[in-house]
């Protein structure tokens, strides 16, 4: 799956939000925080982690390359 940036970030909750991989913020904060999420292969457990071109995400088998 790819995810096109309209600015120059997106953080890592609002992502997951906005493709629709959780229901609401306090689930995107407790899978990120429970080490669900990897960003570029290693577990994140920063929320508001900044994510920019050519970060990869993955979350319940399924992954996310942002893009330009």
């Amino acid at each position: 799956m790819d995810f096109r940036l309209k600015n120059e970030f997106i953080e890592l909750d609002n992502l997951l939000k906005v493709l629709e991989l959780v229901s609401c913020g306090a689930e995107a904060k407790q899978v990120i925080l429970a080490g669900e999420v990897k960003v570029n292969g290693e577990a994140e457990i920063r929320v508001r982690r900044k994510l920019r071109f050519k970060d990869i995400v993955e979350f319940r088998r399924q992954k996310i390359e942002i893009l330009k």
